[in-house]
C-alpha cells in the first residue's frame, strides 16, 4: 500500500500564490515527500496532506509537559498580588 507523499500517492496541495506554492513545495523537498501543486487564485488554499504529513511526523516525538501546582497559600497566578486561597482559589 502506497504512503502519502511518496511517488505513487504523493500530497495533493492547492494555493492561492506562487510565492506559496514554492513554500510548501520548499517545506516538502526538505522532508522528502512528493507532491503535486496547483495554483488556484479564485478557490480556497487546501494544504490538508502535507498538514497530515507534518502530523505524522510529529506524533512519533514525545511531548513533555512541566506543570507546576499551586498551593494555596502561594501568590495568586492572576497578578492581584493576594494569597491564591483568597483570590482565585475560592
Amino acid at each position: 500500500m502506497a504512503k502519502l507523499g511518496d511517488n505513487k500517492k504523493p500530497a495533493i496541495v492547492r494555493v492561492a500564490t506562487e510565492e506559496r506554492a514554492q513554500e510548501i513545495y520548499a517545506l516538502c523537498e526538505n522532508n522528502g515527500w512528493k507532491v503535486v501543486i496547483g495554483i488556484e487564485p479564485d478557490k480556497v488554499e487546501d494544504i490538508s496532506d502535507v498538514q497530515k504529513l507534518l502530523g505524522m511526523r510529529v506524533e512519533n516525538t514525545k511531548t513533555i509537559y512541566n506543570f507546576k501546582t499551586i498551593g494555596r497559600n502561594d501568590p495568586c497566578s492572576c497578578g492581584s498580588g493576594q494569597k491564591y486561597k483568597k483570590c482565585c482559589g475560592k
